[in-house]
């Protein structure tokens, strides 16, 4: 990464950041065109920071959050980057957390308001927001598809109580049963998150969450492998999970039986129905832009001479503050021209169908000899197939997924 302009969350000088022209100068990338963009709004609170995550998330109970201060601050942040995506049409819109579905459906209604009222969204704008169980009440999945949302994304995780309650999720079996169905009868289109490898689970257990998910069609899940992250509770305090060769056979099943259901395994850890893989995820998959609202959001935005990468504060109090005087923004840094190729394969190579050889250089402004010693490489370890318009994972590169990541890292160009 080039640095640009590191801010320190003690700095309070004025900045130039926003300057569009400071992007648009000369430098050492051609983009022939620029790749679809993507809106990320980040709501930052949740009733109960889960011990696995790692997740700019803060602990705060409902009738406390901020609601209106923290909207006028992430339209005020909207509203400073506007010269940054000037004539550019929003392709779909995802609200993360923290537990967006703490804010009332009135608040997401006005959040939505007035990104519509800055942005022009494609006419097929898919709009994500995800939920949590343990925030469920009758009716309010239904009033977040009335205020705009057209996709819910419901951190269920598991249906058994044991296992809830060893990741520490704030909801039981029966709220997770009442909201998958609240949701599956209030959106067309929705998704569950499902964790494996959770402690003391057992492969059985795993397909019996599958299961049970399976009941209610949902047109996509997206599957987690629980991973113990620095800084987290887990880190400290690291549970006993299965072993390797276990999580892999849990793996191999679940993804047994979501393909017997119809749902098509499109990504590393996204099993989707046809018409249903998740738009905005993709575009990020395939090295798209993305602008990041919301305390601690990142954005990956790209002009005609450079790919720039931007970070707000990410403490909720700093950032309403900052984001309110008219800047947001704790650090930029352009990604260095030896950098793209493996953020992009970072990316690219999570799908199943892989990517085109003409948009790996569109979206990096390389040409293909500049991966070309790292693919002969991928493809003499079986790791990747490929013709003249491809490149894909075979089964075994998306088995060894990182192995076969890595071996971009050091590509020079």
């Amino acid at each position: 990464m080039i640095p640009i302009t590191p801010l320190s969350e003690a700095d309070s000088e004025p900045t130039v950041l926003h300057d569009v022209q400071h992007y648009m100068r000369p430098g050492t990338l051609q983009l022939t065109a620029l790749p679809p963009l993507s809106l990320y709004v980040h709501l930052p609170w949740c009733l109960k920071k889960c011990p696995y995550c790692d997740f700019n998330s803060h602990e705060m109970a409902r009738q406390e959050l901020p609601e209106q201060r923290y909207v006028d601050a992430v339209v005020a942040d909207l509203e400073a980057a506007l010269p940054l995506i000037w004539g550019r049409t929003i392709h779909s819109i995802f609200i993360g957390g923290g537990t967006p579905s703490l804010f009332a459906p009135a608040t997401i209604d006005r959040l939505l308001s007035d990104i519509r009222a800055r942005l022009k969204l494609e006419p097929n704008c898919e709009i994500t927001m995800e939920a949590n169980p343990g925030t469920f009440e009758k009716d309010r999945f239904r009033a977040y598809a009335q205020a705009g949302v057209t996709r819910l994304s419901i951190g269920v995780q598991s249906f058994n109580d044991a296992h809830l309650q060893a990741l520490g999720r704030v909801h039981d079996r029966a709220q997770a049963l009442a909201a998958v169905e609240e949701a599956a009868q209030s959106f067309a289109t929705f998704n569950l998150d499902i964790m494996y490898a959770l402690p003391g689970q057992t492969l059985e257990q795993v397909g019996q969450d599958i299961a049970l998910a399976l009941q209610f069609q949902p047109p996509h899940i997206s599957i987690y492998h629980l991973t113990i992250e620095p800084n987290t509770y887990f880190a400290k305090y690291p549970p006993a999970i299965p072993e390797d060769d276990t999580a892999y056979a849990m793996l191999d099943h679940i993804t047994e039986l979501t393909g017997v259901a119809g749902l098509d395994r499109y990504e590393v850890s996204a099993y989707a129905k046809e018409g249903h893989r998740s738009r905005h995820n993709l575009n990020y998959w395939q090295f798209g832009d993305y602008l990041g609202i919301g305390a601690g959001a990142h954005s990956k935005l790209s002009f005609a001479h450079r790919v720039v990468r931007q970070v707000r504060f990410r403490e909720p109090r700093l950032y309403m503050e900052r984001a309110l005087a008219g800047n947001a923004l704790a650090k930029v840094e352009e990604v260095g021209r030896n950098d793209l190729a493996f953020e992009y394969m970072l990316n690219a190579l999570r799908l199943r169908n892989g990517f085109g050889l003409r948009e790996f250089t569109e979206r990096t402004g390389l040409g293909i000899s500049a991966i070309e010693a790292a693919l002969t490489q991928a493809e003499q370890k079986g790791l990747i197939e490929r013709d003249f318009a491809r490149v894909r994972p075979t089964v075994r590169g998306f088995d060894f997924l990182s192995d076969l990541q890595e071996l971009f890292l050091s590509n020079g160009v």
